[in-house]
């Protein structure tokens, strides 16, 4: 059977498809993205609830000519679809690949690469401002979710957008989630419009009366009234929050309409100023279990479509839900623990928390800076508040680590999950930054767990210590478990030697990449090499009495983290060496290029970039030549 969607090969291409036959190709798309993600795993939900807003979108912009933004990015699969990419969907997520975001590299319709929330308007805008002093004469859109409007950030750029007196298109995309259901006063303020019966029965009266009016002046009329600051919504509702910060507002709009999303864009082009268009979606339209539950189809793995149901079956915990368990535990045992989330309370693992302790919990949503001082205030206040925040979206908050935290050296635990390679998110969720800006910081402590029970023993020791901040980092997916024998309790800025040779090469190893030194000593043993191999739990402070004991009979030291080069781990140590004189020492350092690493599978990257068992040992075994190990 011919679909639709066959003929759609390149950007355009559906400006030629009959109107009668939105619907039609509305319907292909979803199928194809069902079929297609079902067996690569992504973001399924949100994709499938707009696609008849971005099918709008490219009937009405001209591509590469106009630029749109999309904020996150995430939602973007239906734009790389009718962008020529269709083909490229079985490798979506993959290694070399195509990425799950925007990627400007990837194509010239990709206006920005995104990854993070509440970028979106501003980087518009600043397109705006080029095109306007360039004199040009293209359009500019943002499309930015109710859930990521909660973030600081989007406020500041709607400040900005409220001066230009040229136009500037933002789409709300309201499907009242984000990634969880969202939270505070702007998901309820936006609810109030979906839900305004009186003014939706207003407005549908209005547009039919002057509808009805011959020779076309209804119409006039009613787009008259659309671009008037004083339009009929300001009849119905009082203090309309978009209008009174100086940006036109035309919605709520079906965004499920295509009719009414092209009338909408087409009377917000008019308008030499910025514009809101309001849209509401369904988030999971037209797959049953996303739509019925769509939090957990927001990202997924690979899955069967009839059932819904994943394919792969996971063997173990996963660190999030060690965490998970122990923050139930200790909340359990001190009423003073508090736990705090910016909009991922099922991700980070703080939904049963918030279900046994719901007046201590607080997600603050998109708003990870905000998450950090608030986190600050608590511990002021008396309480001991826990910070579960994913390693890049942390990064967000670095002035308010720094500023409210450590400068008052407050007892605040920062829970850092997906911290090192996350894998198939890419660049823009790679936790590989922290040790380097976390591990310097005056007063800050910084520890990584080598299995599931020592992160569970590195949290109830956090929650007992006073002096300062800690933060714990620890990986995405399945806990290591091995190694459980060795448990020794956790002691301040102290490391546990696993395996220890009188001589020879030290493996100092940080967190995850515990699991990969007992692999490469098992390598170097088999290879007749006297190997030490040292857990280093704590970044900061490094444990230096071991440290100073050892380079006094080992040789060779290898460090290895999942992190960047410069200001990791492996940098501390080889400062530690040249501030002790340790000539003698030779020291290799295993960690992630200082690049950006794109998507694939963590074992892949850690492939491709060096921090692989076999490859870790034959660096080795290539500065033991000449050396005495």
């Amino acid at each position: 059977m011919i679909q639709i969607l066959d003929d759609i090969n390149q950007a355009n291409d559906i400006k030629k498809v009959n109107q009668v036959d939105y619907k039609q190709l509305a319907r292909e798309i979803r199928r194809f993205l069902v079929k297609n993600i079902s067996k690569t795993g992504g973001h399924l939900a949100s994709n499938l609830g707009t696609v008849e807003l971005t099918m709008a979108l490219h009937l009405f912009m001209n591509f590469p000519e106009d630029k749109l933004v999309w904020d996150v990015g995430h939602q973007s699969y239906t734009h790389k679809l009718l962008t020529g990419r269709k083909n490229e969907f079985s490798t979506l997520r993959t290694y070399d690949g195509l990425s799950g975001f925007p990627k400007r590299k990837e194509s010239e319709c990709d206006a920005f690469d995104t990854g993070h929330s509440s970028t979106s308007i501003s980087a518009a805008l600043g397109m705006v401002k080029a095109r306007d002093l360039s004199g040009e004469d293209y359009k500019v859109a943002a499309v930015i979710g109710d859930g990521a409007l909660s973030g600081g950030m989007a406020y500041e750029a709607l400040n900005n957008a409220a001066r230009i007196q040229s136009n500037f298109m933002i789409i709300l995309n309201d499907n009242e989630m984000s990634i969880s259901e969202n939270v505070g006063g702007m998901a309820n303020y936006l609810g109030k419009i979906r839900t305004n019966s009186q003014y939706h029965n207003f407005k549908k009266s209005l547009e039919q009366s002057l509808n009805s009016i011959p020779g076309g002046m209804g119409n006039k009329i009613m787009d008259k009234l659309r671009r008037s600051k004083d339009s009929m919504k300001r009849l119905v509702i009082s203090g309309m929050l978009f209008e009174d910060m100086g940006i036109t507002y035309i919605g709520p709009i079906d965004g499920h309409d295509i009719n009414q999303l092209l009338m909408a864009f087409q009377s917000a082009a008019r308008v030499k100023e910025a514009v809101l268009v309001h849209v509401v979606t369904k988030k999971g339209k037209g797959y049953r279990p996303a739509e019925e539950n769509p939090s957990k189809y927001h990202g997924v793995d690979a899955f069967n479509i009839k059932t819904g149901n994943g394919v792969s079956h996971k063997k173990g915990k996963s660190y999030t839900e060690v965490f998970s368990e122990t923050m139930v535990e200790l909340g359990e045992k001190d009423e003073k623990i508090v736990a705090i989330t910016a909009a991922m309370p099922s991700g980070t693992g703080l939904n049963n928390f918030s279900k046994h302790y719901p007046n201590r919990f607080f997600d603050v949503g998109i708003a990870e800076e905000h998450g950090v001082t608030f986190a600050a205030g608590l511990a002021v206040g008396g309480m001991k508040p826990v910070v579960a925040i994913y390693s890049s979206f942390l990064q967000r908050a670095y002035d308010q680590i720094i500023h409210d935290v450590c400068i008052n050296s407050l007892p605040v635990i920062f829970a850092i999950d997906r911290s090192g390679l996350v894998g198939s998110d890419g660049e823009t969720h790679q936790g590989i930054f922290d040790i380097t800006y976390l591990s310097h910081l005056p007063s800050m402590t910084l520890m990584a767990p080598k299995n599931g029970n020592e992160l569970h023993d590195m949290l109830i020791y956090a929650s007992k210590y006073e002096k300062g901040p800690i933060a714990i980092r620890y990986p995405r997916g399945r806990a290591y478990e091995e190694l459980e024998e060795f448990r020794t309790p956790i002691e301040y800025g102290k490391s546990e030697v696993i395996y220890e040779a009188p001589q020879g090469i030290v493996l100092l190893a940080v967190g995850s990449m515990v699991e990969t030194a007992v692999q490469v000593k098992e390598l170097l043993d088999a290879d007749g090499r006297e190997v030490t191999l040292v857990n280093m739990r704590f970044i900061a402070p490094m444990d230096e009495e071991l440290l100073h004991r050892l380079a006094a009979t080992h040789a060779i030291w290898v460090t290895l983290e999942e992190n960047v080069k410069s200001g990791g781990f492996g940098e501390k140590v080889a400062g530690f060496l040249v501030e002790h004189n340790y000539q003698n020492i030779t020291q290799l350092i295993i960690s992630l290029p200082d690049e950006f690493i794109e998507q694939g599978d963590v074992s892949i990257l850690k492939e491709k970039n060096g921090l692989d068992e076999v490859t870790v040992f034959k660096k080795i075994l290539e500065i033991t030549k000449g050396v005495r190990a």
